[in-house]
């Protein structure tokens, strides 16, 4: 499926707080949106992976959101690892979004300012048609948004 615009966010939430607005405002003038949170969120001082997975279920029906995943990445120890970096360009090839959102470049958080490096570091990657990721059994074709 081919969104619009595909927001990453290092926590379940963090699209939530950041661009939820803009999100919707996309979505009601008929975009296809979607969010990917790298993380479960479980070092969360306030709630558990489970409240989290709920909220973001939720938000995901208030949002109308045509896509929502989680990639599993440890919470407060997001790494600009290949592995990590091969994660994220298989969700860019597999929506192929023209536009991306992504947590600030700096801020008091660390996770937040490594998966905005992440992010822009992958987003080059993806387009890059000798970095090879595959889908479901299925090599996928490079994609770079715009």
């Amino acid at each position: 499926m081919k969104l619009d615009v595909l927001a990453f966010a290092a926590h379940p939430d963090d699209c939530e707080l950041s661009c939820s607005g803009t999100l919707a405002k996309l979505k009601s003038q008929g975009k296809k949106i979607g969010i990917v949170d790298l993380t479960r969120g479980e070092l969360g001082t306030r709630g558990t992976v489970e409240i989290r997975n709920q909220e973001a279920e939720a938000s995901s029906k208030i949002l109308k959101l045509d896509a929502r995943e989680n990639l599993d990445m440890r919470d407060g120890f997001i790494e600009i690892s290949e592995a990590n970096k091969l994660k994220v360009v298989q969700m860019l090839r597999k929506y192929k979004p023209t536009i991306v959102f992504a947590n600030a470049i700096v801020d008091r958080h660390t996770d937040h300012g490594r998966a905005a490096e992440l992010i822009e570091q992958s987003i080059f990657i993806s387009g890059l048609v000798n970095v090879k990721t595959t889908l479901n059994g299925k090599e996928q074709e490079s994609w770079r948004p715009k």
